[in-house]
């Protein structure tokens, strides 16, 4: 059964809806769909559809229909051909790493998602289809992503592998940019300068593992979510972060 996220929403005032990603095998679930439209040099970027995600729709990737080759290798198990393309392409072209040498370095230490199920969906949290959620993602504000970093630290004892994480990737692989979706871990995401072209300038992606949603959950009254620091910085925000 999916838990209910309300109190640290409603403390935070995280307005915009939540967004899971899922891997499933009945996409016909998460209706109404939207899938991506091909065309375009490199494809439809995932993120195109933000507003269709809080219009209520979702996504639907497969291998056979991705969009943009990055989502194709980092959320549905596409194997690139064009290794050395790719690499100049982001290294030289885009002048996203100080060499070549380095970005196939990264290239090949990757870990990426690799779907199950035969679907990929990302859109609105469906509480029928909580088995097969993998990561959920808050849309929020500086403010707002100061306290969730906390949220991701309020549990995590030393030794415990860190929290809360900021890892290079495109966009749509921060969805889900974990080593071990079974860890209480969150990623900064919204990093990816070629895909914040669709989000609103003042608002990050923050994403978690399910697991570190549950804990997420539990808030209540005794947490910091109700305590003097928060109080002060909702006052000094005129009411609300």
């Amino acid at each position: 059964m999916q838990p209910d996220p309300s109190f640290l929403l409603d403390k935070l005032n995280v307005t915009i809806p939540l967004t899971g990603l899922y891997d499933a095998p009945d996409p016909a679930a998460f209706a109404p769909l939207v899938e991506p439209r091909p065309g375009g040099k490199h494809g439809e970027c995932v993120f195109s559809h933000f507003r269709d995600w809080q219009a209520g729709k979702t996504v639907h990737l497969t291998s056979d229909n991705f969009g943009c080759g990055g989502a194709g290798g980092s959320l549905c198990g596409v194997q690139r051909d064009d290794r050395a393309a790719f690499i100049h392409f982001l290294a030289i072209d885009e002048g996203l790493k100080a060499s070549e040498e380095l970005m196939g370095r990264w290239n090949d230490a990757r870990v990426n998602f690799a779907p199950t199920q035969g679907h990929v969906l990302i859109g609105p949290l469906k509480a029928d289809q909580y088995e097969h959620l993998k990561t959920v993602t808050f849309w929020v504000k500086p403010d707002q992503l100061a306290a969730l970093v906390l949220a991701a630290q309020y549990r995590n004892a030393p030794g415990d592998p860190e929290p809360t994480t900021a890892g290079f990737s495109s966009g749509c692989g921060q969805l889900v940019n974990f080593a071990d979706l079974d860890v209480p871990q969150a990623q900064i995401g919204s990093t990816d300068i070629a895909m914040r072209q669709w989000l609103p300038a003042d608002v990050m992606a923050f994403t978690v593992t399910r697991p570190l949603f549950e804990q997420f959950c539990l808030f209540t009254e005794g947490s910091y979510l109700t305590k003097p620091f928060l109080t002060r910085l909702r006052k000094a925000r005129g009411g609300a972060l």
